[in-house]
């Protein structure tokens, strides 16, 4: 996992399929990546240790992402065949998979930093266009995907440089699934004890 990945893993972003804006705005999209990225700036700088940024980490990603649409969308196709208790299962377990995975690479963005440089619509979500300057690396642009299709403005996928990082998420667990032959109480088990 490079760098770069971190704050993939924040929106645990994929192409995942065109979701109707219903009143979002360009304002309120913008302010819903200016706060994650408050967040995200506060906890780089904070010092903290691993395990303490590892929990901050969940907290976001709970508190900003449409963490059901993206666990959903990580488990692909077996999500059909599962039970309302397995989904509700994985998808506790998937946050905090992405949380550990993540969230253990805070530490390389100290005295790094995140923008927000603008926002424009596409198909039928909006696009925060921001970019994270980091030491010792060329600024890169991160794209947050944000929908009000759960009822609350939340981003569904991030891209880095183009990149949905959610797509190698679903690839990684598809295979963690394959490995278990389809058994998706022993794929949500590997998820609580991965990252």
């Amino acid at each position: 996992m490079t760098r770069r990945n971190l704050l993939a893993g924040i929106g645990a972003g994929a192409a995942l399929l065109p979701l109707p804006a219903f009143s979002l705005t360009n304002a309120g999209a913008k302010k819903l990546v200016d706060s994650l990225v408050a967040d995200i700036n506060r906890v780089i700088a904070s010092g903290k240790s691993e395990a303490a940024m590892i929990r901050e980490f969940e907290r976001i990603f709970a508190r900003y992402a449409d963490v059901p649409t993206i666990a959903r969308y990580a488990l692909g196709v077996d999500a059909r065949r599962a039970s309302a208790a397995q989904i509700n299962a994985f998808t506790a377990a998937f946050k905090g998979y992405i949380s550990r995975k993540y969230g253990k690479r805070f530490r390389e963005f100290i005295g790094g930093k995140i923008v927000v440089e603008r926002v424009f619509v596409e198909k039928t979500y909006h696009v925060v266009r921001s970019t994270a300057y980091l030491r010792g690396e060329s600024p890169f642009i991160i794209d947050f995907m944000v929908s009000d299709r759960s009822g609350r403005d939340l981003f569904f996928n991030t891209k880095i440089e183009g990149v949905n990082m959610l797509l190698t998420e679903r690839t990684e667990i598809g295979a963690m699934l394959d490995r278990r032959r389809g058994d998706i109480d022993a794929l949500i088990a590997d998820l609580r004890r991965a990252g």
